[in-house]
Parts: C-alpha cells; sequence; structure tokens
C-alpha cells in the first residue's frame, strides 16, 4: 500500500512539474501561469530525488515517467543555466582607473509598511550613490528620508499610498527628470536624462510595474515593460535602466525585454543573486533588475544590506564610456523581425488603450533643485 501511495504521489508531481513547465510556453499573459516561471531553480531540486525515487521504486510505467522527469529536468535546466557561475558572462567587469568617472547607482524597494526608517538612510548614506531610487514611498516615507535625500542637488519625490509612490535622487547634472504613466493604472516610472562630471550624458529609467496576482494579468505589465525598452534606447544613448520588475531574470518577458533594448544582465555567469523575499531564504528569486546598453562598463553589482524590507537594495558602480566597455561587454544580437514586428503591435495597442482610458499623464511630476 506505502509503494502505490508513493507512485501516486511520483506519478502527481511528475504531471504538475511537467504542466508548470509547458504552460508558459503558451505566452499566456494570466497571473497563474506568469507565477510557473518563478520557481525554476526550486523545479530542478524537486526533480532530482523524484527521478531518484522513481528508479528505486520503478512503479508500472516507470520508464514513461523517467522520460517527462529528465526532459523536464533538461527544460528547467536550461532556462537557469545562464544565470549560473558556469555559463559566459554577458559582463565582465571594468578596472576603474583613476581618471575614469565611476557613478554609482543603487535601488530599494524600502517596502510601504517597513518602519525601520534609519535602516534605510544608513544603507543610503553607507553606499551614498550617486543615483538613489526608491519604490514604495509615501508620504511618511518621503518625510523620513528628507534627512538623506535633502542632501541631493535634485530630488524628484512622488509618494503615493498604493504601494507605486517613487523617490529618484542625484548629485549628476540634470538635463531632464520626469515621472510617466506606462499603464492605465496607477503605476508610475521615472526618466531622467543625466550628464557626469566628465560630460558623458545618458539616460536613467525607474521602474516598478505592477505583478501578476490573481484578478491582475500581466498585460500591462508587459507592455510597460516593452514600451520602457523601445523609449529608452531611441536617442542612441548609453542607458541604465534599475527597479524591482516583478519578473524574474530567466523569465520570457525579461529575456524579450532585455532583446528589446538590447540590454545585459550582471547576474548572467555570475548566479541569480536573489533579491526577494528576504524572509523566506527559500522562496527567493531575483525581480529587483539592472540592465545597462552595450556602451556601459560596471566595476561592480551586488545586494545592500537587509532593511527590514521584503527586498534588499541592489547597488552598482558603472562608467559611462564605450570605450572602456567595449571588449568587456558581449554583444547584444537584435529581435527576429516577426518577434520585433509582434511586440510593436502590442505597444501600439497598449498606446491605444491608454489614450482611451485617460488624458495622457505623462511628465507629471517636477524635480525640485537645492541651491
Amino acid at each position: 500500500m506505502t509503494v502505490l501511495i508513493l507512485a501516486v504521489l511520483i506519478s502527481a508531481c511528475t504531471l504538475a512539474i511537467a504542466a508548470f513547465s509547458l504552460l508558459p510556453f503558451t505566452e499566456s499573459q494570466q497571473w497563474w501561469i506568469q507565477a510557473m516561471e518563478f520557481p525554476r531553480i526550486h523545479y530542478v531540486f524537486v526533480l532530482l530525488p523524484l527521478i531518484a525515487l522513481t528508479l528505486v521504486l520503478m512503479p508500472r510505467g516507470w520508464w514513461a515517467l523517467v522520460a517527462v522527469q529528465l526532459a523536464c529536468l533538461g527544460y528547467q535546466g536550461w532556462k537557469i543555466y545562464p544565470y549560473t557561475p558556469l555559463a559566459k558572462r554577458e559582463i565582465d567587469y571594468a578596472r576603474p582607473e583613476p581618471h575614469h568617472d565611476v557613478v554609482r547607482v543603487m535601488s530599494s524597494n524600502v517596502l510601504m509598511e517597513n518602519d525601520r526608517y534609519q535602516a534605510v538612510r544608513d544603507a543610503i548614506t553607507g553606499a551614498d550613490p550617486d543615483i538613489l531610487f526608491l519604490m514604495e514611498t509615501d508620504e511618511t516615507w518621503a518625510s523620513e528620508l528628507d534627512p538623506v535625500v535633502q542632501e541631493y542637488p535634485t530630488v524628484l519625490r512622488h509618494p503615493k499610498d498604493n504601494y507605486y509612490g517613487l523617490v529618484l535622487a542625484t548629485r549628476l547634472k540634470v538635463h531632464k527628470m520626469e515621472v510617466r504613466y506606462l499603464t492605465a493604472d496607477d503605476t508610475p516610472t521615472a526618466f531622467a536624462e543625466l550628464e557626469t562630471d566628465t560630460g558623458k550624458v545618458f539616460r536613467f529609467v525607474g521602474m516598478h510595474p505592477r505583478p501578476p496576482t490573481p484578478g491582475v494579468d500581466s498585460e500591462d505589465r508587459d507592455a510597460q515593460l516593452y514600451y520602457a525598452a523601445r523609449f529608452a534606447r531611441a536617442t542612441g544613448m548609453p542607458v541604465i535602466i534599475m527597479g524591482d520588475f516583478n519578473a524574474v531574470a530567466w523569465s520570457n518577458i525579461s529575456h524579450r525585454f532585455k532583446q528589446v533594448g538590447r540590454y545585459l544582465d550582471p547576474r548572467i555567469g555570475r548566479g541569480p543573486l536573489p533579491s526577494f523575499d528576504v524572509n523566506h531564504p527559500i522562496l527567493r528569486f531575483p525581480i529587483d533588475q539592472i540592465y545597462i546598453t552595450d556602451d556601459v562598463a560596471m566595476v561592480h553589482f551586488g545586494r545592500g544590506p537587509d532593511v527590514g524590507s521584503d527586498h534588499y537594495p541592489m547597488i552598482a558602480d558603472l562608467i559611462l564610456d564605450p570605450d572602456v566597455a567595449r571588449g568587456l561587454n558581449r554583444e547584444t544580437l537584435p529581435l527576429a523581425e516577426s518577434r520585433e514586428e509582434a511586440i510593436a503591435a502590442m505597444v501600439e495597442q497598449h498606446a491605444e488603450r491608454l489614450r482611451h482610458a485617460h488624458a495622457p499623464r505623462d511628465a507629471t511630476a517636477e524635480a525640485s533643485r537645492s541651491e
């Protein structure tokens, strides 16, 4: 009886993992299918003992079960392989010279309910970023962060009580800094055109799209990411995109986002560096991203300290110099023409929905400047 029960459980687990592996191929934007892309590493750790148990028990049809299990293991392993140290890196770290202008960027989803204000202030002071992007900032957080944020010459404050407020601060020269709404819902995106001390002009984009959750499919999130990827790259400037993407690094949408903008990911060839959920070490995923164009060199990328949020802060040191980046960054490849056309159509349909949903909401906030 025990063997029979185990055989039934093995069969059920195998079929479940097969379904979880196959359903994302449908490219459905339903939230529950999108969620299946998150635990790919977990599938691998379930499949390994499952295969061993199947080989030991050899239930009826065991060879078919093992074939399905191995197929799932191969597929999930192929998806996560780029995010292991075994893969070739997309970005090799640069060694800064005294004449290089290194820019430090920091993003942090502070968690609106979090009350460890001092921990966040200490993390910002310790990192001392040139560009600071904070998410989930309501009026209370905006006020609590003022002691450190007001040290920056230019600050864009856009507090909201719906988990999608933001603060963007920088000590660099600002050509433009604004909030744009790329969806019909209340999720703003920060755009900035900045200049380094050595005169390098580039774009920074801070994003925090809604996650796929019950009742909220990923259609808006995906269109928002595609639009931002295309928009940010439109001028040919170097681009840095950072924030809580609410999409794992190995997901289909993240992969296409990179291809649309021809961005590079420092996690590839280094490891997943999971950033969420801080409170659950086993259920932790890389959803706080930074992407750069191939004319940006990276000196370092890593997590900041635990600040009481469910996300770790992310910090990177960058050199905005294509001469330094050349030879360190892997060449990026464009999307296939058919895929490019499909995404362009999706973005246009999304823009049309926005026009009907409400009046344009671009440039709704201005940065304050300290003299």
